[in-house]
């Protein structure tokens, strides 16, 4: 039951992540740049998440701890980065498709560490996954060959921070209370990505226009609600099945887009995030098969036909 519900957390989170492509292209049609609204999106991020960890009241932690959360959130930040240079190089249903590398590449990065093979059910999910990805992407028809290789290469580089994002996450500094984890985690991200702005400009936008609007909305949405369910699921249920239930984000990114911004979705793009969802499903599915199995073998041939 605990599995479950930290693998509903981390599916949550994943959702929330999806809902900030929607918001992004609304910024943009209001005038503001990706700049303002992603230093947006990590400043009014970090500061309710600093609120909540200067009322926990909770604040001692060793500097071995608090580097190690610093460096975690500097991959969230880096994902942020990396990604939009993709998108500027790529088509953005293409570029997706690179971002989403991320679940088969923590899967790898967790059997290196534990030294362990995945098991059935992760290969099964990274298949559907994949699939699923490709087809929801719309890379078919295509011309591979015409792709800016930049694009392709920032692509993975932000598929490989993400995943190393979500393996740090739940082996870091997991002891320690939530409300801290989150303020260094964010407070990471945020040095991070002032390093791309000009912090000065960016306040002056929060205080004199509707920045502010799209500042909380992404920074709640972006930054406070999945950042608290990674930290508090992740340790739970490890980075390999955490990368995969994170593909939830992708469909609910499309399906947000159809209902606020019209988009249009083709059948073999509902058919792809039928198959990521059915990915994201198999673990849980598989597990409860062999369970059965197992606790049928437990039977006596009378018991297990009445």
């Amino acid at each position: 039951m605990n599995l479950l519900k930290y693998s509903i957390f981390v599916i949550l989170g994943a959702i929330s992540y999806g809902t900030l492509s929607t918001m992004i292209k609304l910024g943009f049609e209001d005038g503001f740049t990706s700049g303002e609204l992603v230093g947006s999106q990590y400043f009014v991020g970090w500061v309710i998440i600093a609120a909540i960890y200067l009322f926990s009241f909770n604040y001692k932690i060793s500097w071995k701890n608090a580097g190690q959360l610093l460096i975690t959130g500097t991959l969230t930040a880096l994902v942020g980065i990396t990604y939009a240079v993709s998108v500027s190089e790529l088509p953005a249903s293409i570029a997706v498709v690179f971002l989403f590398q991320f679940t088969w590449i923590g899967v790898v990065i967790e059997s290196v560490l534990t030294r362990t093979w995945p098991s059935k059910s992760k290969l099964v999910a990274i298949l559907l996954l994949v699939i699923g990805t490709l087809l929801a992407g719309a890379i078919f028809g295509q011309s591979l060959a015409s792709l800016s290789m930049k694009g392709v290469l920032f692509g993975l580089l932000a598929a490989l921070f993400f995943a190393m994002y979500l393996v740090l996450t739940s082996r870091v500094a997991t002891h320690e209370a939530a409300p801290k984890r989150l303020f260094f985690i964010s407070t990471g991200a945020l040095l991070v990505i002032s390093l791309s702005i000009n912090p000065i400009h960016l306040v002056s936008q929060l205080t004199e226009t509707s920045l502010w609007s799209y500042g909380l909305l992404l920074g709640v949405f972006g930054v406070v609600v999945p950042f608290l369910l990674f930290a508090i699921s992740m340790p739970k249920i490890g980075a390999g099945l955490g990368t995969i239930l994170c593909a939830a984000e992708l469909p609910s990114a499309m399906v947000v887009s159809v209902i606020i911004l019209g988009e249009l979705v083709t059948p073999l793009q509902w058919i792809g995030m039928i198959l990521i969802v059915l990915g994201i499903m198999a673990p849980e599915i598989m597990g409860r098969i062999s369970f059965g199995r197992k606790s049928d073998k437990r039977l006596t041939p009378s018991e297990r036909h009445s």
